[in-house]
């Protein structure tokens, strides 16, 4: 069995790592078409969902990091 983050982590760092790809996903197809068809507005917001995506993506991380030192805790 391999130990990957995805088998490890907790539902809420399940969650929150679909959640960052998927906002991130949103605001690079809107950031695409806002320059696909020359729409500086459109561009600009999708920068602020890319980086909603990425805060999303930190917090997974921290929730993962804080997971991992629990694991350990308990195996002491």
């Amino acid at each position: 069995m391999l130990n990957t983050p995805w088998e490890t982590g907790s539902d809420l760092y399940r969650k929150l790592v679909v959640s960052a790809l998927v906002t991130t996903a949103i605001g690079i197809v809107i950031a695409v078409i806002g320059a696909a068809t020359g729409q500086g507005a459109l561009v600009f917001t999708g920068i602020p969902i890319i980086v909603v995506g990425m805060v999303c993506h930190l917090a997974g991380m921290v929730v993962r990091s804080r997971d991992v030192r629990r694991r350990m805790k308990d195996q002491r």
